[in-house]
């Protein structure tokens, strides 16, 4: 998935809906997100979405 189509499936939720991520085999909110720039030729850039640690 590129940005350009996660923005677009995000567009037609509500906006004050929690975004989670499965991880560890359950559900953690999205805390915040880390962008990479693209590492070399041919190599995308990237967006790592973060768990929360505090649940």
């Amino acid at each position: 998935m590129i940005v350009a189509h996660l923005m677009e499936a995000l567009r037609s939720l509500p906006p004050d809906a929690v975004v989670l991520i499965e991880c560890d085999g359950g559900l953690s909110r999205v805390d915040a997100l880390d962008f990479v720039a693209a590492q070399g030729v041919g190599a995308p850039a990237e967006v790592i979405l973060l768990p929360s640690l505090d649940e």
